[in-house]
């Protein structure tokens, strides 16, 4: 295929994410109103604890089985990759524009967290489909490339709401305190001109001198620490939040591979004569309106980006070079150190979803994140409606040199 024939077939996918955010946007004007704020944020519940995690666990109990996993298993390391680097670069960016402490977990979510699901799962079956596709028979394309689209969204979705999920929770919480801290600052500084009433006492004597046993003193220093260690515990356990940690999509990924890895379970469910099908059949149901419905609230929320909103120029231009630019460059010379080391099966579609992980912009469920704890909705608006935006070139043409580059 010529360049222009690979520029067409990597075109169409975006231009589809395009009409469909479009729409999302007109349907969140106020002349229409029918995706609201109230509307976006009910729908983004919808999605969170329903939609998306059948959509997770119907793809990988179709696709992943034990034979599946020996061929895929540099994936997760390569999605790992991308989340490690552009963690590092987001805390880079972090050191040169200072953003307020509201958005620090919202940065660094958008530069280590690709969009490895919707976007995947809409453009690889549309590249199969398109004629002159480097990646042979459409049939043989679209069950294999599913397979890689579901185990990236499935990895990606644990990765997602383990690591982003909490960087934004604790962002948000650090900001929140330092609020409350400024609001009593007043009221601490009227009293420091009193005198403290324990300052006028006697201090304490240590046990030896009032003639106690020194024994009674190591119980009470042992009973001390025991009580600091259980605090700190209670601390490290509540800032680790397991409940947060297993969100909806975490869990679903789980119960898809134990349908897809356990043989009993599988044939129960997977399959036309399965006798438990119904369940698979109205998860696919409940999943396939999973990526509509998100892009068109993605559309709804890049309304408040197009009005814009006080967000630091150069902090959006930081997102857009990491993910654009420094994050697929670096993705090149993985991949094809991976391949050189034999690290990565001579599969042209499962090195193009590998390179591809590298080259997407923001995950759309980090406007679900904000929007959960109510931290940097506007400003994750502009950054998404920007990002998105320049997505309808860079990917296509991230696309094209990807393709060209694997066939």
């Amino acid at each position: 295929m010529g360049l222009l024939d690979l520029f067409i077939t990597a075109s169409m996918p975006v231009l589809k994410v395009l009409l469909i955010t479009s729409l999302g946007l007109l349907l969140a004007l106020d002349r229409i109103d029918l995706l609201g704020q109230d509307a976006r944020k009910h729908l983004n519940n919808i999605v969170f604890f329903v939609l998306n995690p059948a959509l997770v666990s119907s793809n990988l109990a179709k696709t992943i089985t034990y034979e599946s996993l020996k061929k895929l298993w540099f994936m997760p390391f390569n999605i790992l990759f991308t989340f490690i680097v552009g963690s590092i670069l987001g805390w880079v960016v972090l050191q040169i524009t200072r953003p307020p402490q509201h958005l620090r977990g919202l940065v660094v979510g958008c530069c280590a967290a690709g969009n490895l699901g919707n976007m995947l799962l809409i453009i690889i079956p549309a590249v199969c489909k398109e004629k002159g596709s480097p990646f042979g028979d459409p049939g043989v394309c679209h069950t294999y490339g599913m397979s890689y689209a579901s185990l990236s969204m499935a990895v990606g979705a644990i990765y997602l709401w383990s690591y982003v999920y909490n960087i934004v929770r604790i962002s948000s919480s650090r900001s929140s305190k330092e609020v409350e801290i400024n609001d009593s600052s007043a009221s601490i500084s009227s009293r420091e001109g009193s005198i403290s009433t324990e300052s006028l006492l006697p201090a304490k004597a240590p046990p030896e001198q009032l003639g106690l046993p020194s024994t009674r003193f190591d119980h009470k220093t042992q009973a001390h620490l025991g009580t600091r260690l259980k605090q700190f515990m209670e601390n490290v356990s509540r800032k680790i939040n397991l409940k947060r940690l297993l969100a909806p999509s975490t869990t679903g990924a789980i119960a898809g591979f134990i349908v897809g890895l356990v043989p009993q379970i599988r044939k129960l469910m997977i399959g036309d004569v399965a006798p438990l099908r119904v369940i698979e059949n109205s998860a696919i149901l409940l999943g396939d309106g999973a990526i509509p419905l998100l892009t068109l609230i993605m559309g709804g929320n890049l309304l408040k980006g197009l009005t814009g909103s006080g967000i630091q120029k150069s902090l959006l231009l930081g997102i857009i070079v990491v993910r654009y630019i420094a994050l697929p460059l670096i993705g090149i010379v993985v991949i094809k150190g991976a391949i050189r080391l034999g690290l990565v099966q001579h599969d042209p579609l499962y090195q193009f979803v590998l390179l591809l992980q590298f080259a997407l912009p923001p995950a759309m469920n980090i406007g679900t994140i904000t929007q959960l704890f109510g931290a940097g909705e506007s400003e994750c608006s502009v950054i998404m409606f920007w990002a998105y935006a320049l997505a309808s070139i860079t990917l296509t043409l991230w696309t094209t040199f990807f393709m060209w580059l694997v066939s």
